[in-house]
């Protein structure tokens, strides 16, 4: 019997400390929906693989992966908010500014039925991002980053989900990104965390001068 994907996604956020240093483990976190994120060069992230800050440079693609199938009718009325972070800013050793906001975009939902191309098995991005991306850039000797990616699911309504002009996540500026959290965001508008992936990078190392 073949182990179910979604089962071994909490293993590796503790192993890893993410859950609780992005998570709380008082939060009661079921994965129900398996994704990818891949990069322009095909670079994908892999459940806690090392990447290079250079095969990360450009906004990634997100794919959802049909567990039970090809798409039902249902599931292109379901649509999600991706966050991407870093919780180890400036390093772990002093997170700071944990966590560090690089990309949070809204609207995602599943490709069409009909889909049946590589491109076309990307998720739809319905909206503009709302935190633009920002990719990693890890201070020199700053060792090892655990860049996380957090779905969620958004609440069903018949008006699309959107974060409210104004609201914090529109800072793009470095000082507007430092700090954030996002299970505090999440229950502010209503969504529900249903996947997490992540990659790992090691800072550059300088020799002091």
């Amino acid at each position: 019997m073949a182990t179910d994907p979604l089962s071994s996604i909490v293993s590796p956020l503790q192993r890893e400390q993410i859950i609780p240093d992005v998570l709380p483990e008082t939060l009661a976190f079921t994965p129900s929906v398996l994704f990818s994120v891949v990069y322009p060069n095909g670079a994908e992230v892999n459940l806690g693989n090392y990447m290079t800050v250079e095969e990360t440079q450009d906004e990634p693609e997100i794919r959802f992966a049909a567990l039970n199938g090809p798409w039902d009718d249902s599931a292109g009325e379901v649509s999600y908010t991706l966050a991407m972070l870093d919780p180890d800013a400036p390093s772990r050793s002093e997170p700071t500014y944990r966590s560090f906001r690089h990309w949070v975009i809204t609207g995602l939902k599943s490709p069409p039925l009909t889909a049946n191309s590589a491109d076309a098995l990307n998720a739809l991005k319905t909206h503009p991002s709302v935190t633009p991306y920002r990719p990693p850039g890890p201070r020199p000797n700053s060792g090892l980053h655990r860049y996380t990616f957090l779905l969620f699911q958004e609440p069903a309504s018949v008006q699309p989900f959107t974060v409210p002009q104004g609201a914090p996540e529109y800072g793009a500026a470095l000082e507007e990104r430092r700090s954030w959290n996002p299970v505090a965001f999440a229950d502010q508008h209503g969504l529900k965390l249903v996947g997490a992936s992540y990659f790992l990078v090691s800072a550059p190392e300088v020799a002091p001068e």
